[in-house]
């Protein structure tokens, strides 16, 4: 595990710095004008001078490779620069807002493993009955569903129509302070719209891998040892089945923040998705480049969690990836 580690996170260093040139790449290329974002509406009368003036403090008159290895020596040292958007330093952007992100993820992750675990060990019980038909379908819907389309739909029917969970935000109306009490209440409906855009995926590889696991003569042994259905089910064909699912675990990730970002946008959490918005049309270099390795530091820890998981689960597999 530390061998694989440690290969991986030698492999990460090549990765995230052409994602931070790509990145730098990409923003250059971007018909966006910085400084017409960063000043505003003052920028339609401000003289080619001050423009400059701004183009120069911004640093975005140097070379693209210029301006990528100022942003990079920075970021070594812990300067992230600062953000021309936000008017403050990437770090306490970022800092400000990754937690209440990981918080919507790691809720929402969590729920739709769960769920989506029991959900397809149920339908592939019995292959064909009405539940296994019920769930499939349902899957096979949500799949289709864009996240934000739950979301809204999420916020009818529960915030207006019902009117039992609030629409968005973090905390109350008129609340200056957040109790843990209203996050608790807050986070609920966000956390369920991205876990339900996440399910679809677990159900269908959990039921295709118990289904295909039944089938197996250790399995079959176990029922006709006369172990109970629900021993046979949770502590046989689970565990075979299971594998499948534990590297669907880091390829899900790309798709978590993603979702994360849209989910994060209808229901107004403070967490990452304004900022990168933000980051995008304005073309802020800092903290575009400083959110995009985050992103891919997400998904690279993703990738090697799946690879450990399905090594501990199967001896077999081995830790040589």
């Amino acid at each position: 595990m530390a061998r694989m580690t440690g290969r991986r996170a030698l492999f990460a260093v090549p990765v995230l710095l052409a994602v931070t040139l790509g990145v730098f790449a990409v923003a250059a290329a971007a018909p966006f004008d910085p400084v017409r974002a960063y000043a505003g509406t003052a920028g339609l009368t401000a003289s080619q001078a001050n423009l400059d003036q701004i183009r120069h403090n911004l640093g975005v008159d140097q070379p693209l490779l210029g301006r990528w290895w100022h942003w990079l020596t920075g970021a070594l040292t812990g300067d992230l620069g600062d953000s021309a958007t936000l008017r403050a330093p990437v770090s306490q952007v970022i800092g400000e807002r990754i937690g209440w992100s990981v918080l919507l993820c790691a809720l929402a992750f969590v729920l739709a493993i769960l769920v989506g675990t029991l959900l397809g060990v149920l339908a592939a019980r019995r292959p064909g009955s009405m539940l296994d038909r019920a769930v499939t379908s349902a899957a096979y819907t949500l799949e289709a569903a864009p996240p934000f389309w739950l979301g809204l739909l999420a916020v009818w029917l529960f915030a207006l129509k019902l009117g039992v969970l609030p629409a968005g935000g973090l905390t109350d109306t008129g609340s200056e302070i957040a109790t843990a009490g209203q996050v608790a209440r807050h986070v609920v409906l966000p956390a369920l719209v991205l876990a339900v855009s996440q399910l679809p995926w677990f159900v269908l590889y959990v039921r295709q891998g118990v289904g295909d696991a039944l089938e197996e003569d250790p399995v079959r042994g176990a029922r006709a040892r006369g172990l109970s259905e629900r021993t046979v089910l949770f502590q046989h064909a689970l565990r075979s089945g299971l594998l499948p699912v534990l590297t669907l675990v880091g390829s899900r990730v790309p798709e978590l923040i993603t979702g994360a970002l849209l989910v994060e946008s209808v229901f107004s959490w403070p967490g990452i998705a304004a900022a990168t918005v933000d980051a995008a049309t304005s073309v802020d270099f800092p903290l575009l480049a400083a959110l995009t390795v985050l992103a891919t530091i997400a998904v690279l820890i993703g990738n090697l969690l799946s690879d450990l998981l399905y090594g501990l689960a199967d001896p077999r597999v081995g830790f040589d990836g």
